[in-house]
């Protein structure tokens, strides 16, 4: 296999900046983002634990597979924390949520 000629490079790293893969913590959070973060990874931890799909987590959630997307990619600029924890809720009922 032959290493990929310039406009090959070129082409890939164009496709590659439209992608939109997991947004990760700043290096120094805040209380919030850290707090935000922190109920992102419950979802993602529901949604392996249950083997759901996003179809199956937004049905429960009563949300688009769009919405489910965005937040198990931590890509919540446009979700209040609390409706975070309203969705969280509508997953795991019994949810309790801690601030140190």
């Amino acid at each position: 296999m032959a290493f990929p000629n310039k406009k090959e490079i070129e082409s890939v790293l164009k496709k590659l900046e439209k992608t939109q893969g997991t947004l990760m913590l700043p290096e120094n959070p805040t209380a919030l983002e850290q707090f935000r973060w922190d109920i992102c990874q419950k979802f993602i931890k529901f949604k392996y634990k249950n083997k759901l799909t996003h179809e199956q987590m937004g049905e429960i959630m009563e949300v688009d597979k769009g919405k489910v997307s965005k937040i198990l990619r931590h890509r919540i600029n446009e979700f209040s924390t609390d409706r975070l924890i309203s969705y969280l809720q509508k997953l795991k009922p019994n949810t309790k949520l801690k601030v140190s």
